[in-house]
């Protein structure tokens, strides 16, 4: 099968080449994101690979679907840039990596953690100046401290894990069930309103849906704890940026460590050091020392890309055969927190 796999970086076709040995697809490799203007580069193409920020709203896949693509494959766990009625209704399959490395997410979320609270990157700015003052770099220790978990997935339980066994944390957690796993060894369920309440750490691990849309809001930060530090690995628009802003201005947020941005797709991915970034949010968001951002890039291990492009090509191998798609996206997987 004849693949365009848009937005793609030397380490997509590095991985995704060494992956299709085993399926001898046509891969074709852009390097635009998809788009309205860029759809119609798929034409003749039975499927399309695409990424977190590719546009994948009904007049996209009324092009695709003119142009031959019966298959939408997101080399990505999300699935919140697709219209999944439109697909239905245009007889375009979706489908999706569920699972490519969640240690890799976690591991990551645990490291913003780490650097956000102890003040790694100003410490490491300072050593290269030659500048080996403490002042300022008092941090506090992780031990004793509750932490909530807002969506206990698989990325989310391993984090609630490590931060309750690793480091001796008082976890909260949130999702719609709770995992038996991790209330046996002593995290607690609670309502996602009384742990955005009761947490000093807040780490998001939730798709982003109409439900969780702005999940943490200026109503969660006025009724959160002094201090509050947030990390957000998941989906950029968890958060309402101006409110977290707002947030960091009146001190009652302590600090923030993000790897994703609500309006990060025109920003994220691409080399902007030489241009003039006229995103006035972000950039009031890198003037506070107490806030750390990252450029989407939980995900970014040898292992995490091999998986992702194992996957998604054995699932376009099971389209073409007519094989049932283990990996399908439908509207029943929309749920608020998991």
């Amino acid at each position: 099968m004849r693949i365009a796999v848009f937005g793609t970086k030397g380490y997509d076709r590095r991985f995704f080449t060494a992956a299709n040995e085993a399926h001898g697809h046509d891969l074709l490799f852009l390097e635009p994101r998809l788009d309205a203007l860029t759809s119609q580069l798929a034409r003749g193409c039975g499927a399309v690979c695409v990424f977190v920020n590719d546009v994948v709203d009904g007049a996209v896949l009324a092009t695709l679907a003119q142009g031959g693509t019966r298959l939408v494959a997101l080399r990505c766990a999300g699935f919140n840039n697709v219209d999944l009625a439109a697909a239905e209704r245009l007889g375009i399959s979706v489908v999706r990596v569920p699972a490519y490395s969640p240690h890799a997410v976690a591991e990551f979320t645990v490291a913003l953690l780490l650097a956000v609270d102890r003040h790694i990157p100003r410490a490491w700015a300072r050593v290269r100046d030659n500048n080996f003052a403490l002042d300022g770099l008092i941090g506090r220790n992780l031990h004793g401290r509750t932490v909530g978990v807002v969506g206990t997935g698989k990325i989310g339980a391993l984090v609630a894990r490590s931060l309750k066994l690793g480091f001796g944390c008082d976890v909260l957690a949130s999702d719609i069930a709770a995992d038996p796993e991790l209330e046996a060894i002593g995290i607690r369920y609670v309502e996602r309103t009384t742990l955005l309440r009761e947490a000093e750490i807040v780490t998001l691990h939730c798709p982003l849906t109409p439900e969780t849309r702005h999940l943490i809001d200026a109503d969660a930060i006025a009724h959160a704890r002094d201090g509050l530090v947030i990390v957000n690995t998941s989906r950029g628009a968890l958060i309402d940026t101006s409110a977290l802003i707002d947030g960091l201005k009146t001190r009652k947020i302590g600090a923030v460590a993000l790897d994703v941005y609500e309006q990060e797709a025109d920003l994220f991915f691409e080399d902007l050091s030489s241009e003039i970034v006229s995103d006035d949010v972000f950039q009031r968001l890198l003037t506070f020392p107490n806030v750390l951002i990252t450029g989407h890039q939980a995900f970014l291990t040898e292992e995490a890309l091999q998986a992702i492009a194992e996957t998604t090509l054995a699932s376009i191998a099971d389209a073409e055969a007519g094989r049932p798609l283990a990996n399908r996206v439908d509207s029943a997987l929309i749920a608020p927190s998991r």
